[in-house]
């Protein structure tokens, strides 16, 4: 008769299978919860894929950290002036190589408070640029400045006067504001229409030019930074 000994557990096999377990669990709350909370973590991950992507492009991820930081401080303005007027505004979502947007629902503003949701965003794309140039300038940081500088000419390319872009907006919100008679409402009937308000419009006008020179001339003066 021959002798046999009892196989024996390969070494390790058990720790394996545990460690594939806790896997599949891990991945199994995390698709449960992208499926419950879906929405978030497109929004949550929308800014580090566009990181992601930036960082192929720039070559540096931390000057792409920047540069969709600059996206997200340009999209805030929007809606936080949105917010103060009391509108409903999405979560900032971001596109790589396209850009960001929020979306806001303002059916129904009048073209002041159109212009003014419209001016936000460069004005604060603008304050940003303004503060890492500042910085950069401080601590002799050429990566910095050149980051100003493309802030600068993302947010004075916006505000040109083109329907989908906030200059278009902002233009469309004057002429309107120029041409428009004022309706008095009363129980949310219109009762009586006045002459155009055109002080508002000569408004809009001047803080738009206004935004538009200061962008151009941060753009002008960090223009000598070159590029990375």
């Amino acid at each position: 008769m021959r002798d046999y000994k009892p196989i024996q557990p390969r070494s390790g096999g058990p720790s394996i299978r545990k460690a594939l377990e806790r896997i599949g669990g891990i991945a199994l709350l995390i698709g449960t919860t992208a499926l419950k909370w879906g929405f978030i973590f497109v929004k949550f991950f929308g800014f580090f894929i566009s990181v992601a992507a930036y960082t192929l492009w720039f070559h540096s991820w931390t000057f792409a950290l920047g540069f969709v930081l600059m996206l997200l401080v340009h999209e805030l303005g929007h809606a936080v002036e949105a917010r103060r007027q009391g509108l409903e505004v999405s979560a900032p979502m971001f596109i790589p190589f396209i850009g960001a947007y929020v979306k806001i629902r303002h059916a129904g503003l009048t073209p002041w408070r159109n212009a003014l949701i419209s001016l936000a965003g460069p004005a604060a794309g603008g304050t940003a640029a303004a503060v890492v140039w500042a910085i950069g300038s401080a601590r002799g940081s050429t990566m910095l400045v050149v980051l100003a500088n493309i802030a600068f000419l993302l947010n004075a390319f916006n505000l040109l006067p083109i329907g989908f872009l906030d200059g278009g907006q902002i233009f469309r919100s004057m002429t309107e504001a120029w041409r428009m008679p004022v309706i008095q409402f009363e129980g949310g009937v219109p009762v009586q229409a006045f002459a155009p308000d055109r002080t508002r419009a000569l408004i809009i006008g001047v803080l738009y030019l206004g935004l538009a020179a200061a962008l151009v001339g941060g753009l002008l003066a960090t223009n000598h930074a070159g590029r990375l």
